[in-house]
């Protein structure tokens, strides 16, 4: 058998509807049918069928069925319409008791990788699968289709639900992701083949490389690609691979269409109101079109022009219950889990993502296409977190009633009675503009783009109300019978409940300004070639150049002089929270807050050298050329290549003279390099349904700014000192890939896969201890304080096994051919020494990861549950491996169903977090929980329309 060739697929039905059928069956007065195709009998899923003579028309349901009613006996045409092809009339005699059967053979005129971009916001199953087996190198597809089965709001969500993705979830939903065990700071993201900076400062381990996924709303997505396996290309920084997020598109066919969803729901701890509304609408327009070569079929002669407008809105006000514990570490005296302060953490978000954008295209002929395209998605914030403060000596003993349980005293500092009132903005913009020409054989395609990933924190409101007791306290606490719910007791001496003892004694604000972003250009010539029997051999060359600059500004003011006024003038209403565990006292009335400093400048004093000190800014400019060849012998199919990338970078700060607390000046560091990125990938079809893989590569990891950066961040509050190292080099991987993958009907899979990642230069957080003055910039700091850099370790490495199995039951009597499952696992070795003759697992590198999900398909229902399940990975580096921090296992399960109405008008009910899972951070072992957060489930409810 031949490679399955992309111009000419037969698995989709976009791509190849290779000899479909047309049953048709007159019974009375309906017709009712089922399009195949008759070469492997797979249902046309998703095709247009209407009837001229009554208007009436409607899409093929997943068994490729359809059923026109209320039919007169007579002559009718059925105008059958398929994606990239030539719309297809028949002429239908209905009669009682006539049975009639029509065959129709069509031409391809897709691959199934090309119809995820050209139709991504409208893909069946079948052609995502067909992409999969198609592609010469690793990739998973997730379509618009897919994701909307479950309660999945972000693109970080149903990613996670990908083979080898691994999610790291912040504030109750997705934010970053992880490929193969490694850090999202390792791989690269693309929206529409740009490259997309970051807009969220939070970066895992300050790579300030990782995208957040949680400023994506999936209204905005057409299809998720992930890529495990680069081609020479696609840009080389790929360390665990590229997300290719590929917006929606207008359908060849012509066809106008209007689609999308109005839902609300609940969030439960708090009992809030969600808002969700997606709408996406196109067409095809214009002129006629020329003439073509001969060789394509066109479907849209009289309809050059296309265009796609999207739009997205997502509201909820999710609270959070949390509670964080600082332990007394190093000090061998002192019990085991003995706490240095105590935290009561009360949170409500308030989070409105959006997410909108336009397509335009213009296809004059068969040989050119034109696109412009822009798109912007985010989300503003506000954040309102009451906190109550246990401040301990640290002088704990064992309690005589409790062994569990140990006995301390309040220090002299008392309690704290915190807001935090913040507000943030983050923001992604992609903006392109480019074309495709084929001149004889040669096809030349080209693109503009820009892409911006900015943060804004417009005001950040941090107010304290102290009370320090004048007796001392006995507090009696238990974090070890139930460390999620530990009991906190006061003995004897001064309550912190009495609130009328606390006043005003700090206030703060902080602003930041960062922005991200990069033009970049590409060229790309395919020349066919024969020298092989492989009916698309071709060599591809191209050059690109990717222009990035980054800033980041932090103003600093000093506060000081504020009225002392009392907490009860301050706040209203005590607040019960953590399941009624905790009393955490009144809310703090932000409006009174902000009131008392409207004319802040009046209590602040601009301080200039702690402005410029955080003041950070870098350029990196990326140059590239790439040569590859496409070729096959007999069932193997070959791609080869090689990719050259110079990297030329510098990294700006400002100079503070610490004897003295002046500034002096700023400093730039520059860096260049250039990296050779061979690779070569094989596709060997030992059957048309059994595919085995083998692939060795190269990938880069640059290093983060904030990791070269020389700028020296102070905290003399949490006695911390950051700064980095301009001389740190990038991260390399030489990587081998081996999969066995049986492509089962229905668009199921069997498959196991083998990767190794050889990582050379890894870049780890180094932590040390020193000793600062107590003065100048280190005004405040007492005794040792933790100092962060980064330095790179030699070696390192990520090995591990995918497998997955996903298959629906279709050839099952009656009501159980609805049935289906979806198994995915992966398992992940990694080791990098981060400290002199200790081996650890890399950063968020979680050892499994697994999916399983059951769902019934049939008769307009649509029923799923997920379950995804995350081992404990390492979170954040401590001053040694006993205060190491992990982000512990957590196991979610969420529910999606849907009932269609009627062909265009479908009803979703979905339940999200139903496990009530809690975000869980520990150190150094699982038994010393640092902080827990709980959300509680979500619950949605909404129409979804098509037109």
């Amino acid at each position: 058998m031949k490679p399955i060739p992309r111009s000419r697929s037969i698995l989709a039905m976009a791509i190849a509807l290779a000899f479909p059928t047309i049953a048709v069956a007159a019974g009375g007065n309906q017709i009712e049918g089922r399009l195949t195709r008759s070469k492997e009998g797979h249902p046309l899923v998703g095709a247009s069928v209407a009837i001229k003579e009554t208007g009436a028309q409607q899409r093929t349901g997943p068994d490729g069925s359809f059923l026109f009613d209320r039919l007169a006996s007579g002559s009718y045409t059925l105008s059958i319409v398929a994606e990239g092809v030539e719309p297809i009339e028949r002429s239908v005699a209905v009669a009682d008791d006539a049975e009639v059967v029509v065959d129709v053979v069509v031409e391809s005129a897709l691959s199934a990788l090309e119809t995820i971009v050209v139709q991504a916001q409208h893909v069946p199953d079948e052609i995502a699968r067909a992409a999969q087996q198609e592609a010469l190198n690793l990739v998973n597809i997730t379509t618009a289709e897919e994701i909307r089965k479950l309660p999945d709001v972000n693109a970080g969500e149903a990613l996670a639900r990908v083979p080898g993705i691994s999610l790291e979830t912040d504030t109750g939903e997705g934010r970053f992701i992880n490929i193969r065990g490694l850090t999202s700071d390792l791989n690269s993201t693309t929206f529409g083949g740009l490259r997309l900076p970051p807009s969220n400062p939070a970066s895992p381990f300050s790579g300030g490389r990782a995208v957040a996924y949680d400023a994506i709303p999936t209204g905005l997505v057409g299809a998720l690609t992930v890529t495990k396996t680069n081609l020479p290309e696609q840009d080389a920084e790929a360390l665990g691979g590229t997300i290719e997020i590929t917006p929606k598109t207008a359908p060849r066919s012509g066809r106008p269409f209007v689609e999308g969803n109005i839902g609300t729901g609940r969030e439960t701890l708090r009992d809030t109101t969600i808002k969700d509304v997606s709408v996406t609408a196109g067409t095809r327009f214009g002129g006629r079109l020329g003439a073509n070569d001969g060789k394509e079929m066109v479907a849209y002669k009289d309809q050059p022009f296309s265009i796609v407008v999207t739009a997205s809105y997502y509201e909820d006000k999710r609270g959070i219950d949390d509670i964080e514990a600082g332990y007394i570490d190093n000090q061998p005296t002192v019990p085991d889990k003995a706490m240095s302060a105590f935290e009561q953490r009360y949170y409500l978000y308030n989070r409105k993502r959006h997410g909108y954008g336009f397509d335009l295209g213009y296809e004059p002929d068969a040989l050119s296409k034109y696109y412009v395209r822009a798109f912007d998605a985010g989300y503003t914030e506000t954040v309102n977190r009451q906190r109550l403060l246990w401040l301990l000596d640290g002088n704990a003993t064992v309690n005589p009633a409790n062994p569990n349980g140990l006995i301390d005293t309040v220090n002299s500092s008392g309690w704290d009675k915190t807001l935090r009132d913040e507000k943030e903005r983050i923001d992604n913009k992609v903006a392109a503009i480019g074309g495709e020409n084929k001149f004889g054989n040669y096809t030349v395609d080209y693109r503009l783009g820009y892409t911006r990933g900015s943060y804004d924190k417009l005001y950040d409101y941090n107010s304290t109300f102290n009370y320090t007791p004048t007796i001392p306290t006995t507090v009696a606490y238990d974090n070890t019978s139930d460390p999620n719910f530990p009991s906190f007791h006061v003995q004897s001496g001064a309550s912190p409940y009495g609130w009328s003892n606390y006043s005003l004694t700090g206030f703060g604000n902080s602003t930041e300004t960062l922005s991200d972003h990069e033009t970049s250009a590409v060229a790309n010539i395919a020349i066919p070639t024969h020298l092989t029997t492989y009916e698309d051999e071709k060599v591809k060359a191209g050059v690109s150049l990717r222009l990035r600059k980054r800033s980041d500004i932090q103003p600093q003011y000093t506060y000081s002089g504020f009225p002392a006024i009392s907490l009860t003038s301050a706040s209203a209403g005590n607040v019960s929270f953590y399941g009624g565990r905790y009393d955490n006292g009144p809310q703090i009335d932000s409006g009174v807050i902000r009131a008392l400093f409207a004319n802040g400048a009046a209590f602040a004093s601009f301080n200039a050298i702690g402005t410029a000190q955080s003041a950070t800014s870098g350029a990196e400019n990326v140059y590239a050329a790439y040569a590859q060849y496409e070729f096959g012998i007999g069932k193997l199919s070959v791609v080869s290549g090689l990719r050259i990338e110079q990297t030329r970078a510098s990294y700006s700060a400002n100079v503070v003279n610490t004897d003295n607390n002046t500034l002096e000046g700023g400093i730039t560091k520059s860096a260049s390099y250039i990296n050779l990125f061979p690779s070569i990938q094989g596709r060997l079809a030992l059957r048309e349904d059994l595919i085995a893989r083998a692939v060795i590569s190269s990938t880069i990891a640059r290093p983060g700014f904030g990791q070269v950066n020389p700028a020296l961040n102070i905290s003399p509050s949490t006695d911390t000192v950051s700064f980095g190292n301009p001389d740190v080099k990038p991260t390399t991987s030489n990587n081998i890939d081996l999969t066995l993958e049986r492509y089962l009907p229905n668009a199921g899979i069997l498959s196991i896969g083998l990767f190794d990642k050889e990582i050379t230069d890894f870049i780890a957080q180094v932590v040390t201890t020193q000793t600062f003055p107590n003065n100048g910039i280190f005004a405040g700091f007492v005794g040792p304080a933790h100092v962060t850099t980064y330095a790179n370790i030699p070696n390192a490495r990520a090995w591990g096994l995918e497998a997955c199995y996903e298959q629906r039951y279709r050839a099952l009597p009656g009501f159980w051919g609805g049935l289906g499952t979806n198994v995915n696992w992966t398992f992940v070795d990694s080791s990098g020494q981060f400290r002199s003759g200790i081996s650890q697992t890399l950063p968020s590198s979680s050892r499994n990861t697994a999916n399983a999900e059951v769902f019934y398909e049939r008769d307009g229902v649509n029923l799923r549950a997920g379950m995804y399940y995350v081992a404990r990975d390492l979170f954040g580096f401590g001053g040694s491996t006993a205060t190491d921090v992990y982000s512990e296992a957590r196991t979610t399960v969420d529910f999606g169903g849907s009932y269609a109405f009627t062909k265009n008008l479908s009803l979703y009910a979905n339940a999200k977090n139903l496990t009530n899972a809690p975000l869980k951070f520990t150190e150094g072992t699982p038994g010393r929980p640092i902080q827990r957060e709980f959300y509680g489930p979500t619950y949605q409810l909404g129409l979804r329309f098509e037109y």
